[in-house]
C-alpha cells in the first residue's frame, strides 16, 4: 500500500478562489472584507507569516492593514490599538502575532479583541462556541485539517480518532471538531502511557506536539488517515513533520506532507474566517 497525498496547496488554491469569487460578491454590496495584523517585535519567523497572510489576503481580495510595533511596545497601547480596530466597521478581522515579548499578556490581549473579530479563533468566547456546537470560528490549523479530510470525502462518524498534542491552538479544538463529526476521539500528550496502543487503534491520526518521528509506521495500522500538524528540521536543515513520512506512507490510506500539507491550510482557513466575518458583519451570513 502506498498512501495518498493530501495535497494542501491545492486545496488552498480551491478554497482561495472560492474566498475570491464571495469577496467580490461582497463589493458589489459595498463591503470589502478588511483584516488587520498587528506584529509587536522582529522575530523573523513571525515577520514571515505575517508576510505570507498579507500576501494572501491581496490574491484573494481582501483589504489588510499591516501594523508593526517595536518590541518596547507596552502593553496599554497595544490593548488601545486592538480596541481602536474593534471599533474600525473596515475592519472584520483582527490577528494578533505571536509570540508576543515577555512584557506583554498575550491571553490579556487576545481576550481584548472583539469575538466578532476573532479570526484566529483564540478568544474564549470563540472556544465556548466549538465546544457548544454555537456559530463561531473555529482555530484556523484544525479547521484547516477538518477540510482536508472533507476533499477526500471521508466519513468521521463512528471513526477512532487519536489527536496527538492537547494545545489550546491545535489538539484541544481539533478534539472537539472531530467529535461534532461523530468520531470516536482519544487525546495522546506527554503523560500518555502507551501511545503506540492508543494510535494502533485510530482510523485516524494527527499528530501535532512539534517533535520528530513523534509517530512511527509500527504505531500506525494499515488504512489509517494520517495528518501531520508538525513544522520542524531534519539533520539536512529540511522541513519535516511530526510523522516518520517514508515510512508511514507504505501503511496508511491516506497522509499530508510536510511541507505543502496542512501548512497551507492554516492561512487559507484564515482567509475563510474573515471572509465570514465580512458576511456576518453584512447581514449575508448568521
Amino acid at each position: 500500500m502506498t498512501a495518498q497525498l493530501i495535497d494542501g496547496n491545492a486545496l488552498s488554491q480551491y478554497l482561495r478562489g472560492d474566498v475570491a469569487a464571495r469577496a467580490t460578491a461582497l463589493q458589489a454590496r459595498g463591503v470589502t472584507p478588511g483584516l488587520a495584523v498587528i506584529l509587536v517585535g522582529d522575530n523573523p519567523a513571525s515577520q514571515v507569516y505575517v508576510r505570507n497572510k498579507v500576501k494572501a489576503c491581496a490574491d484573494a481580495g481582501l483589504h489588510s492593514v499591516l501594523e508593526k510595533h517595536d518590541a518596547t511596545l507596552n502593553e496599554s497601547a497595544l490593548l488601545a490599538r486592538v480596541q481602536a480596530l474593534n471599533d474600525d466597521p473596515t475592519i472584520h478581522g483582527i490577528l494578533v502575532q505571536l509570540p508576543l515579548p515577555a512584557h506583554i499578556d498575550a491571553q490579556k490581549v487576545t481576550e481584548a479583541i472583539s469575538p466578532a473579530k476573532d479570526v484566529d479563533g483564540f478568544h474564549i468566547a470563540s472556544a465556548g462556541a466549538l465546544m457548544t456546537g454555537m456559530p463561531g470560528f473555529w482555530p484556523c490549523t484544525p479547521y484547516g485539517c477538518m477540510k482536508m479530510l472533507e476533499s477526500i470525502g471521508y466519513d468521521l462518524r463512528g471513526k477512532h480518532a487519536v489527536v496527538i498534542g492537547r494545545s489550546n491552538i491545535v489538539g484541544k479544538p481539533m478534539a472537539l471538531m472531530l467529535l461534532q463529526k461523530n468520531a470516536t476521539v482519544t487525546v495522546c500528550h506527554s503523560a500518555t502511557r502507551d501511545l503506540k496502543a492508543q494510535t494502533l487503534q485510530a482510523d485516524v491520526i494527527v499528530a501535532a506536539v512539534g517533535k520528530r518521528n513523534v509517530l512511527t509506521a509500527d504505531m500506525v495500522k494499515p488504512g489509517a488517515v494520517v495528518l501531520d500538524v508538525g513544522m520542524n528540521r531534519d539533520d539536512d536543515g529540511k522541513l519535516c513533520g511530526d510523522v516518520d513520512f517514508a515510512a508511514i506512507r507504505g501503511v496508511a490510506s491516506h497522509i499530508t506532507p510536510v511541507p505543502g500539507g496542512v501548512g497551507p491550510m492554516t492561512i487559507t482557513m484564515l482567509l475563510v474566517n474573515t471572509l465570514e466575518a465580512a458576511e456576518r458583519a453584512a447581514g449575508v451570513r448568521s
